[in-house]
């Protein structure tokens, strides 16, 4: 029996990701729990699992194709499932295939409706089971913790059930209502398109067209000409077309084929057309000129997606929002390397990795203790300061996906060994791109170890809404002065902090630096302080 595999919750919300590689092909056998596909989020690469044993009948989507989450992924025969059907007499066959083949129930599963809402309160249906519904028609008023929101259908039909009550709170990405889809054919059904017609209120091309052929404005025509059937696009972006009332269909997009973006909105509703949409799936001849014209200059265009895109909105949003300014200090660290080298294979035994790093980790924790500010985080009005109670210390990793920064949660309550557990395993998950959300979210304060591939001084950028960060230089074996006079070679690192200058100011963060360092070239004093 063929059973479609919908793809579940893959982060907190993420409502689509990029199908990195297929693991399997249509036809072969799989077992359960065996890997089908790994996919690509904003936040991590994600492997995807097989839920029962079977043969799979069907790929959705080709390599490099975006998924949507609540969609099918995949179609599978299980092993062990016949169909629930009776067989029907050779004169009924064809009247069944028919009605089959021409009517399809579908749950309408209950789509985004605004950043952060999860849940929302039916406040009135305005169908009822049994009613025959058009495209695009009301269906029922929901109410949010921001506004009310009315839902429409996807498709004509009529409403087979209904599954809350008035009253009754819905949860988002779940089944609302479920209708019988007239005259769809059940193996044809686009999910993407529907997924479309469901937040954004399309107009019909016919209609377009024949508004067009009365106005005679040919300006007019070229507005509003439909330049993309299927528009693709996030929820904050139909949302934002719904609210200036924009046809996603007839908004030229800029992305990867023709993906919408507000940006593309905004210039929609003033007229402009930007230079750099990407018009390849609409435009064949431009697409071939194009190519020709890019293999012939040598240049190579890819798009900013995935890690590095959503690394990229997040600095953004950090240097153009808070005010950066940085310390830089030398530590030596002789004393702590001695120590860690006397008893790195102890713990090596014990299946304990004993890098540097746990003790950074550990010395930023205990002189957090004494200046508290180093781990908070100000409101964007900068009217407040909120003091976190956990030390989240992020350590930013350099993986194959771009830049990942996991964090070790509770390090105020970890000794040195746990936290050196903490860190391999973080460092081993983000190295292959498959660090969880949960490791990621929550960071306090953040640890760059730019040393650990070269350079000594660097101006790290905060990972907001932390208020602080500090970039470890390599290690230097250079020449000091010993208390005696003599020269001495001494094990030199680098240190760079960047601080929130809205809420620290320079003499608070040589202070805690201070704190810091005595940690970490007195070991003994650090130990001390841990009892």
């Amino acid at each position: 029996m063929a059973k479609d595999f919908i793809l579940p919750d893959i982060g907190e919300g993420i409502v689509e990701c990029e199908v990195v590689e297929w693991l399997v092909a249509e036809g072969d056998k799989v077992t359960e729990d065996q890997p089908i596909c790994d996919v690509m989020t904003d936040k991590a690469l994600v492997q995807i699992p097989a839920v029962h044993d079977g043969v799979i009948s069907k790929l959705y989507y080709a390599k490099g194709d975006i998924a949507l989450v609540h969609a099918p992924l995949f179609a599978m025969d299980i092993a062990g499932e016949v169909s629930a059907e009776p067989e029907q007499p050779a004169a009924s066959s064809e009247t069944a295939t028919t009605s089959n083949s021409t009517e399809l129930l579908e749950d309408f599963i209950l789509p985004d409706i605004g950043e952060g809402i999860v849940e929302c309160e039916i406040v009135e249906w305005l169908v009822s089971e049994g009613d025959v519904i058009e495209e695009d028609q009301a269906v029922c008023d929901v109410m949010t913790d921001k506004a009310l929101v009315q839902i429409p259908a996807k498709y004509t039909g009529t409403v087979v059930k209904l599954y809350y009550a008035k009253g009754d709170v819905a949860q988002v990405h779940r089944p609302l209502f479920q209708m019988s889809i007239a005259g769809t054919h059940s193996a044809k059904v686009d999910v993407s398109d529907a997924l479309v017609k469901a937040q954004t209120k399309a107009v019909d091309p016919k209609a377009a067209v024949r508004e067009q052929a009365v106005c005679g404005t040919s300006s007019n025509a070229q507005v509003t000409a439909q330049v993309n059937q299927k528009a693709v696009a996030s929820p904050a972006v139909r949302r934002k077309a719904r609210e200036l009332d924009v046809d996603l269909t007839t908004v030229p997009g800029s992305g990867k084929n023709g993906r919408i973006y507000k940006e593309d909105i905004a210039r929609f509703v003033k007229g402009e057309v930007p230079n750099s949409i990407d018009t390849s799936p609409l435009q064949a001849n431009t697409a071939v000129a194009n190519t020709a014209n890019n293999t012939t200059s040598g240049t190579r265009v890819e798009p900013i997606k995935g890690i590095k895109a959503a690394m990229a909105k997040q600095m953004i949003a950090s240097v153009s929002t808070i005010p950066h300014f940085t310390f830089c200090d030398e530590i030596d660290l002789t004393t702590l390397i001695a120590l860690r080298t006397e008893l790195k294979e102890q713990y090596q035994q014990q299946g304990v990795k004993l890098t540097m790093m746990p003790f950074f980790i550990k010395a930023l924790s205990l002189a957090m203790k004494e200046f508290p500010v180093l781990n908070s985080k100000v409101n964007d009005e900068c009217t407040e300061l909120s003091y976190f109670a956990d030390h989240n210390i992020g350590m930013a990793v350099d993986s194959k996906i771009g830049l990942l920064v996991p964090n070790v949660k509770q390090c105020q309550l970890k000794s040195i060994v746990d936290i050196a557990n903490e860190v391999t395993r973080l460092t081993d998950a983000a190295r292959e791109g498959r660090v969880t959300p949960d490791d990621l979210k929550a960071g306090t304060i953040s640890i760059s170890n730019i040393g650990a591939i070269g350079g000594t001084i660097a101006t790290p950028i905060i990972n907001k809404p932390e208020v602080a960060i500090v970039a470890l230089g390599k290690l230097q074996h250079l020449p000091r002065f010993d208390e005696q006079g003599q020269v001495v070679s001494k094990a030199i690192m680098q240190v760079s902090w960047s601080g929130d200058h809205r809420v620290i100011d320079g003499g608070t963060i040589a202070r805690f630096n201070n704190l810091w360092k005595s940690y970490l070239e007195n070991p003994a004093k650090m130990m001390m302080a841990m009892s």
